[in-house]
């Protein structure tokens, strides 16, 4: 990976309230972790034995993630992706769902919009709302609850 793609990365990382990103392929492997520490990326490629080590400027840390409890008689919703939650599909819309709806297999939960780009999250099979966890507008993290549904 060139310098330039690297140092993209970091600010990427950086400008968002992502706290670690992992990647891997073939030729490279690519950790970088912010924390209220030290921040470092790390670098190596998987048959060389050199690994890089670059120093970040340290940013502060994110606000801890709040993991509600989760009911064990209850599926959880998650976030496939970081980003921020909306309940609706515009400002002034109703809700997608409210607590107490039966939505059906393949209709929309909400929107998680990461990157300017809004991707719909919908109920993988048929059931009932039980408890909306996270608010209108808040941001999520990758398989953070969003919502606790009851199967029929």
């Amino acid at each position: 990976m060139e310098l330039k793609d690297l140092k993209s990365l970091i600010k990427l990382v950086t400008d968002t309230d992502i706290t670690e990103f992992n990647m891997e392929n073939q030729d490279e492997k690519i950790h970088i972790k912010r924390g209220p520490d030290k921040e470092f990326v790390q670098l190596a490629a998987p048959a060389a034995p050199v690994a890089a080590t670059l120093p970040v400027p340290a940013v502060s840390a994110a606000p801890a993630v709040d993991v509600p409890v989760v009911d064990n008689r209850y599926d959880a919703v998650p976030s496939p992706m970081v980003g921020t939650v909306y309940r609706k599909p515009s400002p002034d819309a109703a809700p997608f769902v409210e607590v107490g709806d039966i939505v059906e297999a393949g209709q929309t939960l909400c929107l998680v919009e990461a990157m300017k780009l809004f991707n719909e999250i919908e109920a993988d099979f048929k059931c009932k709302i039980v408890e909306i966890v996270k608010d209108d507008a808040t941001p999520v993290e990758f398989g953070e609850t969003l919502f606790l549904v009851e199967r029929l």
